[in-house]
C-alpha cells in the first residue's frame, strides 16, 4: 500500500508510526510532516490545507490511501477533492465536517437527534448575546463556533467573564472569522472524556477512550490549550456507559447526518461529560482523531487499524481493531514558554538518546535546521507517552522522561492522569 498522511503534528507523528508498525514496509508518505515523521515516511514540503498541491501530490506519487489529520483540510473539502478524482480517503466531506467546523452546525444536530447536550443559543451580535448572558445562571460557557485550533471554548464562572467572552470575539475578532458566531450554553457538570469512533457513517469501532487536560498548569489552574496531556484506559468509562454512549449519542448522530444527505465517515470524536447518574452529555464533536488523544490511544491498538481506515474509505465497512487490553498509556506534552498565547520559538531541544522500554517520544513543534540542531517550533513541542502494564508505571515513565529531555522554557504537566491516580489511591 502507498500511504500518505496529511499534517504535520503529533497526531500524525503517531499515525505514521501505527501504520509503520503494522506494516513495516508500507510506503509512506507525509505532507507537511516533522523531524519525527522523518523518520518513518518520505516528508512532502506541502502544507496541509493547500489542498492543489496535495492533490497533485497524491497523483504523482500514486497514492492509494488519504489519511487526513487536521481538521482545517476536512473543512476546506480536501476529501471531497481527492474522492472526485478517484481516490481512498479516510476523513469526511466538508459538508460532514461542519460538525467541527461549525458548532452552530453541531448543536443543530444534536437537537435535531435527540442528542443529550447542554441548551444553548447561537448569536452572530454583541448586544442579544449580552441581554442573554445577563439572564443566564453561573457558570456558563462561551464558545468560538468555528475552528479555533481547540481553544475557542471559554468557562465563565461569573457573567461578567461571560460578557467579556463574548465582547471580545464579537466585538474585538479574537478569534477571528471563527468567532464570527458564538454558542453560549450552560456549564456541564461531571467527568469529561474523549470517545474516538471509526465509522463508515452507519456502524462505530470504538478506539481505546482516554482523557484529555486542556489546562495549561498543574491542578486544572491557567488558560485553556490544545491539550497538555492525556491519559487511557479511564476507569468511568465502563462498557455499560461505552454502550449507552453509542446507543444514545453515536448512532443517532450518524443517522442524522445521513438523513441530511451529509453521510459522516472517517474518525466521529465526541467529547462526552460523564454526569454522576452515568448519562453521557456531548460537550463537543470532532472530525477527526484528538490531539494529543491520538498519541495516547494509538500505542493501545495492537492491530487492525490499517485494515479499517481501509475498508472505511473504500466504503466496505468498518473492520474491527484490536487493543492490548490490559495495559495503560499516559502521554505527557511538552510546550514551549509563552504557549498557549505567545509561544517561543527556536530553542535547541536535547532527547536522551536510549529511551526506556514503552515510551515513545511523538514530534508536535519541532524543526531541525540546516545545522542538524532540532529545535523548537511551535507551541506545543514533544508527546512523551509511555505505555506500561498499569497506570501508575505508565504515568511514572512519561513524567520522568518528560523531565529528561531538555529545551529552554519547557512547559509541562507532572500530574497528567490525576483523577485516575486519585482514584487508586483513594486520595484527593
Amino acid at each position: 500500500m502507498r500511504l500518505l498522511v496529511v499534517g504535520g503534528g503529533g497526531r500524525e507523528h503517531a499515525l505514521c508510526w501505527a501504520f509503520r508498525r503494522e506494516d513495516p514496509g508500507v510506503d509512506l508518505w507525509c505532507a507537511p510532516g516533522n523531524p519525527g515523521t522523518a523518520e518513518l515516511a518520505t516528508n512532502l514540503p506541502i502544507a496541509a490545507d493547500d489542498l492543489d498541491r496535495l492533490a497533485d501530490a497524491a497523483d504523482m506519487q500514486g497514492i492509494d490511501l488519504t489519511v487526513i489529520g487536521p481538521e482545517v483540510p476536512l473543512a476546506r473539502g480536501l476529501a471531497d477533492r481527492l474522492r472526485a478524482e478517484g481516490r481512498a480517503v479516510f476523513g469526511p466531506s466538508a459538508a460532514a465536517a461542519q460538525l467541527e467546523a461549525s458548532k452552530a452546525f453541531s448543536k443543530d444536530v444534536m437537537a435535531s437527534a435527540g442528542i443529550p447536550t447542554a441548551l444553548s443559543r447561537t448569536f452572530r451580535e454583541v448586544q442579544p448575546a449580552l441581554e442573554y448572558v445577563d439572564r443566564h445562571p453561573e457558570p456558563l460557557v462561551v464558545k468560538a463556533s468555528g475552528l479555533a485550533a481547540g481553544k475557542g471554548a471559554i468557562v465563565c464562572p461569573t457573567r461578567a467573564e461571560a460578557a467579556a467572552a463574548v465582547r471580545a470575539m464579537l466585538g474585538d475578532g479574537t478569534f477571528g472569522e471563527a468567532g464570527a458566531t458564538v454558542v453560549i450554553e450552560a456549564f456541564l457538570e461531571g467527568e469529561e472524556i474523549s470517545v474516538l469512533a471509526v465509522t463508515d457513517g452507519r456502524d462505530v469501532e470504538l478506539l481505546p477512550v482516554s482523557q484529555d487536560h486542556k489546562r495549561l498548569l498543574e491542578g486544572d489552574a491557567g488558560p485553556n490549550t490544545g491539550g497538555m496531556g492525556a491519559y487511557s484506559p479511564v476507569a468511568v468509562a465502563t462498557p455499560a456507559l461505552l454502550e449507552r454512549a453509542r446507543r444514545e449519542v453515536l448512532l443517532p448522530a450518524l443517522e442524522e447526518m445521513q438523513r441530511r444527505d451529509t453521510p459522516f465517515t472517517g474518525v466521529l470524536y465526541a467529547g462526552l461529560m460523564v454526569d454522576g447518574a452515568g448519562i453521557p452529555w456531548v460537550v463537543e464533536f470532532n472530525c477527526r482523531l484528538g490531539d494529543p488523544e491520538t498519541q495516547v490511544v494509538l500505542p493501545l491498538v495492537s492491530g487492525g487499524l490499517t485494515d479499517s481506515f481501509w475498508r472505511v474509505a473504500r466504503g466496505e465497512g468498518v473492520a474491527p481493531i484490536a487493543r492490548h487490553p490490559t495495559e495503560a498509556s499516559v502521554t505527557t506534552v511538552l510546550a514551549s514558554r509563552g504557549y498557549p498565547d505567545r509561544p517561543e520559538m527556536g530553542a535547541a531541544i536535547s532527547i536522551p538518546r536510549q529511551l526506556p522500554a514503552g515510551v515513545m517520544v511523538f514530534h508536535a513543534g519541532t524543526a531541525r535546521g540546516s545545522d542538524g540542531v532540532l529545535r523548537v517550533a511551535g507551541g506545543r513541542v514533544l508527546n512523551v507517552t509511555a505505555v506500561a502494564p498499569t497506570f501508575v508505571e505508565a504515568q511514572r515513565l512519561s513524567r520522568e522522561t518528560a523531565e529528561a529531555i531538555h529545551f529552554e522554557g519547557k512547559v509541562f504537566r507532572r500530574d497528567i492522569g490525576w483523577r485516575e491516580a486519585a482514584r487508586l489511591t483513594g486520595l484527593p
